[in-house]
């Protein structure tokens, strides 16, 4: 079956492949493939266990984000083991998802998809270029990457969904720890990319993290930097993620075993989903780039990246 086409086929194939026009169907099957190897053979398990959802606050008792109160007190949760993405969904993975199902073209200023003036759904071979096949994909909507994982569990049979807030955050923090970013050593070294006038996205990486401005839609591609202790890329920094959650100030709606806000709050304005990484829209004071950070925002927000989880509590790969 298609879910055991296995990375030996590789991602180095992968970036060969992904992004470019198909010029038959069974290059278009290829194509396919690949993005569900990929999916499967990226997964990092995380092993499940009890830990303080939310702020708990530094040694020194000071919080990590003082300017929030959304994310206090914390509480007491326990999550079964999971899978994540080890590298946020990138243009060329979601292209082939939306010409698979036939949307690809949906997304246009023509068809009244104003965003597209600034960062088209589209993806190319141009390293250059904020569409480059490998840099992460900004979904046009939240039910674009909600279909995307559920895409990917229909076509692998395994259980793809996009990350609860309490695994998004877990995995985060390196299964719960006291930790500040999401980075290989725990702090923030910023790459000087995009800090000048000039960008050049061919200059070399510098720092473990990328944290600039919504504004500028340039990013680097996914995973270019060194990856958490549990492996997983670019979750402080880059772009801004999505997870299920309906968005509530605190975590008190929760309950205690694998949480998820499943309903959207009543006094809420709009329907609004909780995103996590705050620093991949750029901002990096008062905590709001550390992993505790959330903020809501809008299903029609168009500025979010996203990867799935695997909800199975044994190891899959």
């Amino acid at each position: 079956m298609i879910k055991n086409f296995r990375l030996w086929i590789g991602s180095a194939v992968f970036g060969l492949v992904v992004g470019c026009s198909s010029s038959s169907q069974q290059l278009a099957e290829d194509e396919l493939e690949l993005v569900l190897a990929n999916a499967e053979d990226s997964l990092v398990f995380i092993e499940g266990g009890e830990f303080w959802l939310g702020d708990i606050g530094q040694t020194s008792g000071e919080p990590f984000a003082p300017i929030l109160e959304n994310n206090k007190p914390p509480v007491l949760v326990d999550l079964d083991g999971f899978s994540m993405q080890s590298k946020e969904v990138a243009w060329g993975e979601f292209l082939v998802f939306l010409r698979d199902v036939g949307r690809a073209g949906n997304y246009t200023v023509e068809n009244g998809f104003r965003n597209a003036v600034r960062l088209p759904i589209d993806s190319n071979d141009d390293p250059t270029s904020p569409n480059y096949k490998l840099k992460p994909a900004r979904s046009p909507n939240y039910s674009e990457a909600e279909k995307y994982c559920a895409w990917l569990a229909e076509k692998t049979d395994m259980p793809f969904a996009l990350p609860t807030e309490a695994q998004w955050e877990y995995a985060a923090r390196n299964r719960g720890q006291r930790i500040a970013y999401a980075t290989n050593t725990g702090e923030l070294v910023l790459d000087d990319y995009l800090q000048k006038a000039s960008i050049d996205p061919l200059k070399p990486v510098k720092g473990n993290v990328l944290i600039h401005s919504s504004f500028a839609v340039e990013r680097r591609p996914v995973g270019s930097y060194r990856p958490s202790p549990l492996g997983l890329y670019d979750m402080t920094g880059n772009v801004p993620e999505w997870t299920r959650d309906w968005f509530h100030a605190g975590y008190g709606h929760l309950d205690t075993d694998n949480p998820v806000a499943s309903e959207p709050d009543e006094g809420a304005v709009g329907l609004r989903k909780s995103v996590r990484d705050i620093a991949g829209y750029g901002d990096h004071s008062g905590g709001l780039a550390t992993v505790y950070a959330r903020r809501a925002v809008s299903v029609d927000s168009p500025n979010q990246g996203f990867r799935c989880v695997v909800n199975h509590p044994e190891r899959i790969n």
